[in-house]
């Protein structure tokens, strides 16, 4: 498959950059076709401008600013995110792609003031990410990025599209077991994707 891995997170020396590198690493050994977004090393701009936000609901050309990532996620069969939880939701410059990338005419359709998801072409996804505190304390806040990817994101893309999320809680309190468990999880999962 021809496969879109967002990756969001400053510090090439982190955790979560080791994840990024053994999704594509895995992902690309396994066959598929990697289109490998490193959303900082881009310097994607998270930004919604206002002529942005003016011209939102107008049909867009490869004039519109995001035009060249609208076309990464059109061309894409299959969606991976690769990304840390920070205060209970995604980095911002990880929003600002949902904000400027997923656009009428793009993820979804309105058809009398009707939403109609239209992303069918990804078929699978998968979102590998860290959280600094605990699974109880997410749970307690409501888990945002997991409801966002776990509905929001399973309700755009293609019906019935297998929607995996892999997350290690508690880094915070981490080990190199726990770190190598949880990575030892997520080649699996890619393997097998």
């Amino acid at each position: 498959m021809n496969i879109l891995v967002l990756y969001a997170h400053p510090v090439e020396t982190s955790f979560n950059a080791g994840l990024h590198r053994l999704i594509v690493e895995r992902l690309t050994a396994a066959g598929h076709t990697i289109d490998d977004c490193d959303l900082y090393a881009e310097d994607f701009d998270p930004r919604l401008m206002r002529q942005e936000r003016l011209d939102y609901h107008n049909p867009r050309g490869t004039a519109d600013p995001a035009a060249t990532y609208v076309e990464r996620l059109l061309r894409a069969e299959a969606l991976v995110l690769s990304y840390p939880v920070w205060n209970y939701g995604f980095p911002a410059i990880l929003k600002g792609f949902f904000d400027r990338v997923f656009l009428p005419g793009v993820s979804f359709r309105l058809v009398d003031g009707k939403v109609q998801p239209s992303l069918h072409n990804i078929r699978k996804v998968a979102a590998v990410t860290t959280y600094g505190g605990s699974r109880f304390r997410a749970m307690v806040m409501g888990d945002p990025p997991r409801r966002l990817i776990k509905r929001m994101l399973r309700a755009t893309v293609k019906p019935g599209a297998p929607v995996t999320y892999l997350a290690h809680y508690a880094m915070n309190l981490s080990t190199d077991q726990t770190r190598k468990s949880f990575m030892s999880k997520v080649a699996a999962s890619m393997d097998a994707f």
